[in-house]
């Protein structure tokens, strides 16, 4: 299976969980904090929907601008790629600061944040599709905390469904928290 088809089932997948498991809970569910310094499931999904904003625009523009010649379906990978998605990879349990701007922690949220991280997630999927008749080996994705530097396509991504990848498991670890809490 190509890792562009693979992406693609992660996000889907990313989607449903969410669908399924998270929309129906209450708002006060989906604030709860299990420390006063973590975040809630609607942080966790905030802070995915600041990526989305950058993220999805920068990658429309990239695969657009790098379609139509010849393709290469292909991810491959710069230093700074590898090191990227190490980070954000969900079985790296280090935690990691988010730089300032993308930190939705004490922000005031509601069910529109869910919608709005359904919304980034088709978009996230038509983007994928795209991609395959994309050079995913291109540079032409702007880094969002220091745009000078240039992700892959490819590289790109990937870093994008990990990281929400990464994120979803955190919200879900809050669910079973707060369900925790609930039966105690």
């Amino acid at each position: 299976m190509s890792t562009l088809k693979q992406l693609s089932q992660t996000a889907h997948q990313l989607q449903e969980t969410v669908a399924t498991q998270l929309a129906q809970l209450s708002l006060d569910e989906l604030n709860f904090k299990t420390s006063p310094d973590s975040w809630s499931i609607l942080e966790c999904l905030e802070h995915l929907n600041r990526y989305s904003r950058y993220y999805n625009p920068a990658l429309a523009t990239a695969i657009e601008n790098n379609s139509g010649g010849a393709a290469v379906p292909e991810i491959t990978y710069s230093w700074m790629g590898r090191k990227s998605l190490e980070v954000v990879r969900p079985q790296n349990t280090k935690k990691h600061k988010t730089v300032k701007h993308m930190n939705p922690a004490n922000s005031d949220l509601g069910r529109a944040t869910v919608e709005e991280f359904l919304q980034h997630q088709t978009g996230l999927q038509h983007l994928l599709q795209r991609a395959a008749n994309a050079d995913l080996h291109k540079k032409a994705v702007p880094v969002e905390f220091f745009r000078l530097m240039k992700l892959r396509i490819g590289e790109a991504l990937e870093f994008v469904v990990l990281h929400e990848e990464r994120h979803m498991q955190q919200a879900l670890r809050v669910k079973a928290q707060l369900q925790k809490q609930e039966v105690a």
